[in-house]
C-alpha cells in the first residue's frame, strides 16, 4: 500500500462520499483524487522526480493534506513541516532533508521569507492560497493540468521523512517506509473498534499523529473532519454535529476538555474510540474521562521511529469482564501490538524477565528504515538487533507494558533510582493539581533531589508539606519531592508535551 492507495481504497467504497471536511465544506473522494492527480502531474512537469523530497508547511487544511497524495503519486517523499517550529529549525530541517520543493500556506510567508535565501536546494516553491512575487500559487500551478489518473514509477518504498526536532542538535530525519505505515494502519484496524464508516475528527496537527491516523480511516471510506486550529468548544460542537466516531487528543488537551463547561451538555454518544497518547496520562484523569466522556478511551504508544502502535489498549481493555474499571491497568501503555515484538533490555543487550525494568526495545515491520543519511545514529538506535526507544519500562505477568520513565529523566537520589513518571502519576491524583513535571536537581547531600513543579486548578492552593506528605504516603520518603514549586503554566512542545529540559533549566537559573 502506497499513501495514495488508502485514498483510492476509500474512493472505491463511495467516490462521492465526503472525504475531507472543514468549516462545513467537504471535498469528496473523487475531488481529492483529482486534485492528487493534478499535483502529481504538476510536480513531474516542474522537474520534481521520483525520490525527491517535497515539504508541506501548513496548518490543518484539506487542500494541503490532499497534496500529500499528489506527492506520493509523483513518487516523491512527503516531508511534513511543523508550522510552530522556529524559522531556524525549519530551515535546518529542509536543508538536512535535501528538499527540492516547498508547498506552504500564505499565513507562513514571513517564516518562508526568512529561510528561503538560505535554501538553494529548493527549486520549486508553491503557495497554497495566494499569488506572490516570485512564488506561484497552487491555482496557477495547477491551471490546465489534467485531473485524469496518473502516477509515476517509484524508486523505493520511502513514504515520509519525519523530523525528530533540533533540541539536541541537528534534527534527525526518520525514514518511514510504505511498509511502516501499512503496518501501523493494519494494527490500528485490528486493535480498535470500527463498526461503521468512521468519522474522524482531527484537532491535533496533521503533521503528527492526526495525519498518519487518517490513513486507516480512509481505507474504510471514512470522513476526516479537520480543525484548522485548536478550540475545545468547537471540538465538542463538531463531535455532536458530525456524529464523530474516532478522534485523538494528547492528555494535556483531555485534561482541559474535562474542565470545559460545555462537556456535560454535549452529545458524545457517537464516539467509539477516543485515542490518547504522545505523553503519559494521569490514571485519575483517565478514570474521570471514562466516566464523563464514556467507555471509549483508547491508548496508543509509539514514537516517530515506530509510529503510533508499539502497544495499544482498546476501550474494552480499560474494563474487567464484569464492567468495572480495570484501574490497575490505567498506568500501563497497553499490550504490545500485533505485528510487533516488544522486549525489555538491560544495558548489556540481555533481555530481562517479566517484572524487571530496563529499556523498552521493539522490532518488526513497524520500525523505521533508519535515520536519513545518519548511519551512526541508525546503528546506535538498532544495537543488538532491536530498536531502542529510550524509554524505561517493564512487562507484567499479563503482558501489559508499563513505561516508568525516559532513560534521560531518571533521578538518582541517595543511591536510589526514582522514576519521575511514577512521581508525576501520584501528583496527578492530588485534587488541586492540574498538571506537573518532576525533575532531578543537583544536591550536595543526595546527589539529586526530587523536584516537583505543579500547575494547579484555578483558585486552588497547596503547601509544600501537603504535597510532600501526599506523595510520601503513596510512594515512600525516597520518592517524595524535596522541593515543590507552583507555576502558572509549564513549558510545552508544539504538540503539548511538557518540556522537562526547559523546566530544569528554569529551576537551575532561579
Amino acid at each position: 500500500m502506497r499513501l495514495y492507495d488508502y485514498l483510492d481504497k476509500g474512493a472505491s467504497l463511495g467516490p462521492e462520499s465526503p472525504c475531507l471536511t472543514m468549516n462545513g465544506t467537504s471535498l469528496s473522494y473523487t475531488e481529492v483524487q483529482e486534485l492528487s492527480f493534478q499535483v502529481a502531474r504538476a510536480l513531474q512537469q516542474s522537474g520534481i522526480s521520483p525520490g525527491s523530497k517535497v515539504a508541506i508547511l501548513s496548518a490543518n487544511n484539506p487542500i494541503s493534506f490532499a497534496c500529500v497524495f499528489g506527492i506520493a503519486r509523483a513518487g516523491a517523499i512527503w516531508c511534513p513541516v511543523n508550522p510552530r517550529n522556529e524559522a531556524a529549525e525549519n530551515r535546518e530541517l529542509l536543508d538536512a532533508f535535501d528538499c527540492s520543493c516547498l508547498i506552504f500556506q500564505r499565513a507562513f510567508l514571513p517564516l518562508v521569507e526568512k529561510i528561503l535565501p538560505e535554501l538553494p536546494k529548493l527549486s520549486l516553491v508553491v503557495c497554497l492560497d495566494d499569488s506572490l512575487p516570485e512564488v506561484t500559487s497552487l491555482a496557477a500551478w495547477l491551471d490546465g493540468v489534467p485531473a485524469d489518473p496518473w502516477q509515476a514509477e517509484v524508486v523505493d518504498d520511502t513514504a515520509m521523512l519525519v523530523g525528530t526536532g533540533g533540541t539536541t542538535g541537528r534534527p534527525k530525519g526518520v525514514v518511514l517506509t510504505e511498509r511502516n505505515l501499512e503496518t501501523m494502519s493494519a494494527i490500528t484496524l485490528m486493535s480498535y473498534p470500527f463498526t461503521e464508516r468512521p468519522v474522524y475528527l482531527a484537532l491535533a496537527p496533521l503533521t503528527h499523529a492526526a495525519g498518519v491516523l487518517s490513513f486507516p480511516i480512509l481505507t474504510l471510506g471514512g470522513e476526516i473532519v479537520i480543525m484548522p486550529a485548536p478550540d475545545l468548544a468547537e471540538f465538542l460542537a463538531l463531535v455532536e454535529r458530525h456524529r464523530v466516531t474516532h478522534t485523538f487528543l494528547p492528555p494535556t488537551l483531555i485534561y482541559m476538555l474535562l474542565a470545559h463547561d460545555a462537556l456535560p451538555t454535549t452529545d458524545l454518544s457517537s464516539l467509539r474510540c477516543f485515542w490518547y497518547g504522545a505523553a503519559p496520562m494521569s490514571a485519575a484523569r483517565l478514570e474521570e474521562a471514562l466516566e464523563r466522556i464514556g467507555p471509549v478511551m483508547a491508548q496508543l504508544f509509539g514514537q516517530s521511529e515506530a509510529p503510533m502502535m508499539i502497544s495499544t489498549m482498546a476501550p474494552a481493555d480499560h474494563f474487567h469482564p464484569d464492567g468495572t474499571p480495570a484501574v490497575e491497568r490505567f498506568t500501563s501503555a497497553g499490550k504490545p501490538s500485533p505485528l510487533t515484538q516488544v522486549a525489555i533490555m538491560a544495558d548489556d543487550g540481555r533481555l530481562v524477565d517479566r517484572g524487571e525494568r530496563g529499556e523498552i526495545v521493539v522490532r518488526g515491520s513497524l520500525v523505521m528504515a533508519g535515520y536519513y543519511q545518519d548511519p551512526e545514529a541508525t546503528a546506535a538506535a538498532s544495537q543488538y538487533g532491536w530498536h531502542h526507544t529510550g524509554d524505561i519500562g517493564f512487562l507484567d505477568d499479563d503482558n501489559y507494558l508499563y513505561i516508568v520513565d525516559r532513560a534521560k529523566d531518571m533521578i538518582i537520589t541517595g543511591g536510589f533510582n526514582v522514576y519521575s513518571a511514577e512521581v508525576e502519576q501520584a501528583l496527578m491524583s492530588y485534587p488541586a493539581v492540574r498538571d506537573c513535571a518532576v525533575v532531578g536537581l543537583p544536591d550536595e547531600k543526595w546527589g539529586e533531589r526530587v523536584t516537583a513543579v505543579l500547575q494547579l486548578h484555578p483558585g486552588l492552593t497547596v503547601t509544600e508539606s501537603e504535597v510532600r506528605n501526599y506523595v510520601k504516603s503513596r510512594l515512600g520518603a525516597v520518592k517524595a519531592p524535596k522541593q515543590v514549586e507552583v507555576w502558572n503554566d509549564l513549558p510545552r512542545s508544539k504538540v503539548g508535551k511538557v518540556l522537562k529540559n526547559e523546566v530544569k533549566a528554569r529551576l537551575l537559573n532561579q
